[in-house]
């Protein structure tokens, strides 16, 4: 399985449980899992990193993010397919938004399309929880996936799935 994951993951682990200057480990196996071919980030989700948290925050993560071995190994190295963005956006939000409602979305129909380029070989990796009763442009990216048939797990889920422990390295 691929894990694709969304911008909140890295954030959310550097600002609350796994700070890039406080965990280390956490980080060299990600790069690590990374490299590997497990865990990927597409380009268009690797933007949003830097527009996340605190100045502070941000200049660590991304300059993390940014060192040249792990941005080679956690950027995907694919062009999203531009019909399958669409229909994300169509089928796992609504089919006529509004360019405000779109703008709001941001970029997670881009990570949706990656993983319906191949479902059964991928899975979405995010913090956002499911919220059913949202609608349209709110939707939460566990509930668009379920709708569109795709797998979508939390952080948690898939630090387990990959065998996550602090003394990985043995």
């Amino acid at each position: 399985m691929l894990y694709l994951i969304d911008a909140n993951v890295l954030i959310t682990a550097h600002n609350s449980y796994y700070p890039v200057n406080g965990v280390p480990e956490f980080w060299a196996w990600l790069s690590f899992r990374a490299t590997a071919g497990d865990i990927k980030m597409p380009l268009e989700i690797f933007e949003e990193v830097k527009d996340g948290g605190t100045d502070e925050e941000r200049d660590l993560l991304y300059g993390w993010i940014s060192d040249e071995e792990n941005k080679a190994a956690l950027v995907l190295n694919e062009e999203v397919d531009p019909e399958l963005v669409a229909r994300a956006v169509d089928q796992g939000y609504a089919n006529d938004l509004s360019d405000q409602e779109v703008e709001q979305i941001g970029r997670d129909p881009f990570l949706i399309a990656y993983v319906l380029s191949a479902p059964a070989e991928r899975c979405v990796v995010t913090t956002e929880v499911s919220s059913i009763k949202k609608t349209r442009q709110n939707r939460k990216i566990p509930d668009v996936c379920d709708t569109l048939g795709v797998s979508c797990c939390n952080t948690f889920t898939m630090l387990r799935a990959l065998g996550f422990s602090t003394g990985w390295r043995g």
